[in-house]
C-alpha cells in the first residue's frame, strides 16, 4: 500500500469515527430529548408540571448589591413543594415513574419502579402561591427586613411552570442598643449581666430572630456551667421596640415572671451513686442509697460482684460532693464513660434532694458490653489483577483486669491469585499470622501527664507475626511491636503517638526462577531483603466531616515516622563511607518520613457531593541507610488510589516498567509521592450514588538509579503525572459501601515525551485495548 493510499485510509478511518462519535451523540440527545418530552406527555389535561420557583429581590437603594444573590437562594430553599429531582437536567425518577405509570400496588418490578425508585411528578395545582408569599415576607421580617412586600407570578412553557416570587425587602432594621433587665443583686442576674460582653446581641449589627435564640441558648449554657442545673432557653424574653425611627431597633432581655424557682438557684452535688453492672432486665433505675453500695473515696459504688476495679470507675468522674453542678462535668464524665469501650449503655439520673437546701444526687446506670467476644470475618477481593479471599478470626476480652482494659487475640489467613496482567512469578501467593493487643483506657507512663480530661487517652501494646509465600518466588517472615498512646483533644483533632515501633523483616527460601529474574531486574531484590526498624512515629488528625450543616468539611491527616535516628546519630553510620552498623544480625534503617493527607468535601444540594483529596508524601534516607527500606515506600495506584492504573504499576517518574521485562511485577516504590484526586458523587435514587472521577499523580525516587532511569524526583515532574478517569457506583447500604469504579488512563508517564497524553488512542470497540486500560475495581467504602 502506498504512503498516500495509507494516508487516505487513515482520513477515512478518523471520518467514520467522527461519525460515529456523533451518532452516538446524537443518540444520546434523542433520549433525552424523549425522556424530558414524556415526563409531560402524560399529565392530565389541564395540569402543569411544576419545575420550580425562582425569588427576585427588588431592594431599595439601601441594600448590599453582594448579598442579593444569597439572600434569594436563601428564600429560595423556603418555598415549597419542592420540584421532582433532576440529574443533568434530566427527571430520572420521574421518567421512571411514568415508565411504570401503570402499576397500581408495589407488587412486580413495576410496582418497585414506580413506588420504590420513581417520583410521581409535582404539579403546580400543588402550589399555593398565598401560603409561600407569606412565608417569605415571614422570613424576611425574621432576618429584620420589616414592612417587606412579596408578589407572585406565574410562567408556563409547554406544560412546564415556573413561579417567580418577587420581594421587596425594604430597610434591614439594625439594633440600636440591647439591655440585660435582670437584678444585678441576684447570683443569676449577675451572671448574665458579667457575660454581656459575649452576647451574640451586639450595636449595629442587623436583627434576626435565629440569632435571638441562639442568644438564649448562650445564657443558659453559661448559667447550667454555674449551677443553675434546671435552667431553660426557654425562660428569657426579649423584647424588640422597632418604633425608635431609622430603621432601628432597641432590645430588651428579660427574665420570665412565670420562671419556676429551681430555676433561679443554683445546685450542687450530694451523693454520687455508680452501678458499673446495671441489667436493663432489672427494670427500673432504682433510687436512693442501696444497701450493697461500697463507699470508695467519696463515691458510692454498687457492683456487689466486684465486677470493676473501683479506681477505674472513679476515674472517669468529674464531680465530686459538694462541688457546684457543671454542664461541662456532666459531659465529660458520659463522654469518659462511654469512651472506655466497655459499656453498652450509659445513663444518668439527677435527682433533687428532699430537703431545704439545694442538692443534687446522682446515679450512673452502666449496663457492660459482653465481657467476652468471639468474631469471624471473611472477606472477598477483587482488584484489576489480584483477586482471592481472607479469614479473620479474632477473640476480644473488654474487662482483661476489671479496669475496661481491652484484649485481642486476632489470627488470619487469605489467599489471592493474578486474573489479570501477564502470568508472573507473583501469580499467586498466601499469607498467614497472628496478632496480640492489649489496650488500656489511662496514660500508662513513668511520669504524670494528662493529654486529655474530656476524653479517655488509651495506651496501647501490640506484637503480631505474618508469614508471606509468593509461591513461585519468595517467601517472608515479619515481626512488629509497638507501644504507644492514642488521645482525642477535642471532637475534630486526634493524636496518635508511637514512642516504639519495631518491624523485622527476613527472607526465607527464595524461588531459583526468581533469582534469575533478578539478574534481569536488579530493582526486585529490594522485596526481599532484610529490613529492621526502630523508632518513634506520630500522626495527628483533624476532621469536622460530622458537622452536617457544613456545606464544605475538611479532613487532614499528617506524621512522621522515625527509624535509627539516635542511635545512628551515636554510632556515627554513614552509607556512603561502608560504616554501616547491624541490630539482630540485620542492617538497621535510618530515615525521616513525612506523610499529609487533605480532604475537601462540598455539597450539592441536599444528597450530592464533590470530593478533592490531595497526599503528598517524603521520605529521605541517610547515615545507615542508602533509601528507605521497601515496606516504608511510597506506592501509587489500584482501587483507593489512580484507579486508571494497578496497585503498584506505576512508576517511579517516567521509569518503564515493561522495558526490560515483559511480566507484570507488581513492585514500583518511591522515596517521592503526589497523588490528586476529584470526584462528583452525586445521588441517583434510593441507596444508589454515582461517580464521576479523575485521579492524577506519581512516585519518584530521591536519587538516581541506574537500574530506573528517569526515576529521580526533578523540576519536571509536572510532565511526568499520570493521569486517569472513569466512573462507577456506590451501593450504601447504611452498615456498608458497596463500590464499583470502572477508569481508563488518560496519561502514561512512562510513554515517550510528547505521546504521553492517550485520549485520542481510546478505542471501547478493541477488544485488546479494552484488556490492556479499561480497569475495574471492587472495593468496599469509598476511595477518600
Amino acid at each position: 500500500m502506498s504512503a498516500a493510499e495509507k494516508k487516505e485510509r487513515k482520513t477515512m478511518m478518523r471520518k467514520m469515527k467522527t461519525k460515529s462519535t456523533y451518532t452516538i451523540l446524537f443518540g444520546i440527545t434523542i433520549i433525552l430529548l424523549f425522556s424530558a418530552c414524556s415526563n409531560t406527555k402524560y399529565l392530565a389535561q389541564g395540569e402543569q408540571l411544576y419545575v420550580g420557583a425562582d425569588v427576585k429581590l427588588k431592594p431599595d437603594t439601601s441594600f448590599n448589591e453582594k448579598y442579593i444573590k444569597s439572600l434569594e437562594e436563601h428564600l429560595e430553599e423556603n418555598v415549597s413543594p419542592k420540584p421532582n429531582s433532576s440529574f443533568f437536567g434530566l427527571k430520572f425518577k420521574l421518567f421512571i415513574y411514568n415508565l411504570a405509570r401503570s402499576a397500581k400496588t408495589e407488587k412486580g418490578i413495576k410496582g418497585w419502579l414506580k413506588y420504590k425508585i420513581g417520583e410521581a411528578p409535582v404539579l403546580l395545582s400543588e402550589v399555593n402561591r398565598e401560603y409561600n408569599e407569606g412565608l417569605l415576607v415571614n422570613r424576611l421580617e425574621n432576618l429584620g427586613f420589616f414592612q417587606s412586600a412579596v408578589e407572585s407570578d406565574t410562567t408556563i412553557k409547554k406544560r412546564r411552570a415556573t413561579v417567580t416570587y418577587f420581594a421587596t425587602p425594604n430597610h434591614n432594621y439594625k439594633i440600636k442598643n440591647i439591655e440585660f433587665n435582670l437584678d444585678s443583686a441576684t447570683t443569676l442576674g449577675k451572671i448574665i449581666i458579667d457575660s454581656k460582653s459575649k452576647s451574640l446581641l451586639q450595636e449595629g449589627r442587623p436583627y434576626n430572630l435565629d440569632v435571638i435564640k441562639t442568644e438564649r441558648e448562650r445564657i443558659d449554657n453559661e448559667l447550667k456551667e454555674k449551677g443553675f442545673f434546671y435552667s431553660d432557653p426557654d425562660n428569657f424574653l426579649v423584647q424588640v421596640d422597632s418604633t425608635i425611627g431609622k430603621h432601628q431597633v432597641n432590645m430588651y432581655m428579660k427574665l420570665k415572671e412565670q420562671t419556676p424557682m429551681e430555676a433561679r438557684e443554683q445546685f450542687h452535688i450530694n451523693n454520687i451513686y455508680i452501678y458499673p453492672d446495671y441489667n436493663l432486665s432489672q427494670g427500673d433505675y432504682p433510687i436512693g442509697k442501696p444497701d450493697s453500695s461500697t463507699l470508695y473515696k467519696g463515691y458510692h459504688i454498687v457492683d456487689p460482684e466486684n465486677t470493676f476495679r473501683k479506681f477505674a470507675l472513679v476515674r472517669s468522674m468529674f464531680f465530686e460532693k459538694g462541688n457546684i453542678y457543671n454542664r461541662n462535668n456532666h459531659n465529660r464524665t458520659i463522654s469518659h464513660l462511654v469512651g472506655l469501650g466497655t459499656f453498652k449503655f450509659v445513663k444518668n439520673n439527677f435527682t433533687r434532694v428532699d430537703t431545704t437546701e439545694n442538692l443534687l444526687d446522682i446515679y450512673y446506670y452502666l449496663t457492660p458490653l459482653p465481657k467476652k467476644a468471639l468474631r469471624l470475618e471473611v472477606i472477598g477481593k477483587t482488584a484489576s489483577v489480584y483477586n482471592g479471599s481472607e479469614v479473620n478470626l479474632s477473640w476480644l476480652h473488654r474487662n482483661a483486669f476489671k479496669g475496661a482494659e481491652l484484649l485481642k487475640l486476632s489470627i488470619f489467613g487469605g489467599y489471592e491469585f493474578q486474573t489479570g496482567g501477564n502470568v508472573d512469578l507473583n501469580s499467586s501467593f498466601y499469607r498467614y499470622g497472628g496478632k496480640a493487643s492489649l489496650t488500656f483506657p489511662r496514660i500508662i507512663a513513668p511520669f504524670s501527664w494528662t493529654p486529655s480530661r474530656r476524653f479517655v487517652p488509651h495506651t496501647t501494646l501490640t506484637a503480631g507475626y505474618e508469614f508471606l509465600n509468593r509461591r513461585n518466588a519468595y517467601r517472608l517472615n515479619s515481626l512488629n511491636t509497638a507501644f504507644g498512646y492514642a488521645w482525642k483533644e477535642n471532637n475534630e483533632k486526634d493524636h496518635e503517638l508511637k514512642v516504639i515501633e519495631v518491624g523485622l523483616v527476613r527472607p526465607g527460601k527464595i524461588n531459583p526462577d526468581y533469582e534469575l529474574e533478578i539478574e534481569n531486574n536488579p530493582n526486585l531484590r529490594r522485596a526481599i531483603e532484610r529490613q529492621f526498624t526502630f523508632g518513634p512515629n506520630y500522626y495527628f488528625t483533624y476532621t469536622n466531616t460530622a458537622q452536617n450543616l457544613l456545606k464544605n468539611t475538611q479532613y487532614f491527616k499528617g506524621g512522621i515516622d522515625l527509624s535509627g535516628n539516635i542511635y545512628g546519630l551515636i554510632k556515627g553510620a554513614n552509607f556512603n563511607k561502608d560504616k554501616i552498623y547491624q541490630l539482630l544480625n540485620t542492617d538497621f534503617s535510618q530515615y525521616l518520613k513525612l506523610e499529609a493527607d487533605f480532604r475537601n468535601y462540598t455539597k450539592i444540594g441536599s444528597k450530592s457531593q464533590v470530593a478533592l483529596r490531595a497526599m503528598v508524601g517524603y521520605g529521605y534516607a541517610y547515615g545507615n541507610s542508602s533509601s528507605l527500606p521497601y515496606v516504608k515506600q511510597f506506592y501509587i495506584g489500584g482501587p483507593n488510589s489512580l484507579r486508571g492504573f494497578r496497585a503498584r504499576e506505576l512508576g517511579p517518574g517516567s521509569f518503564d516498567p515493561y522495558k526490560d521485562s515483559k511480566l507484570y511485577i507488581p513492585d514500583m516504590t518511591g522515596d517521592i509521592k503526589m497523588e490528586f484526586n476529584a470526584e462528583y458523587r452525586p445521588h441517583l435514587f434510593s441507596i444508589l450514588r454515582g461517580a464521576l472521577f479523575v485521579d492524577a499523580g506519581n512516585i519518584w525516587l530521591l536519587n538516581e538509579n541506574e537500574n530506573k532511569p528517569g526515576a529521580k524526583f526533578t523540576k519536571n515532574f509536572l510532565k511526568e503525572m499520570a493521569v486517569d478517569a472513569g466512573f462507577g457506583l456506590r451501593f450504601d447500604l447504611t452498615f456498608l459501601v458497596l463500590r464499583t469504579d470502572l477508569a481508563i488512563p488518560l496519561r502514561i508517564p512512562y510513554l515517550p515525551a510528547g505521546e504521553r497524553w492517550v485520549m485520542n488512542k481510546i478505542n471501547f470497540g478493541d477488544s485488546d485495548w479494552r484488556k490492556s486500560n479499561l480497569i475495574f475495581n471492587l472495593a468496599i467504602g469509598y476511595p477518600f
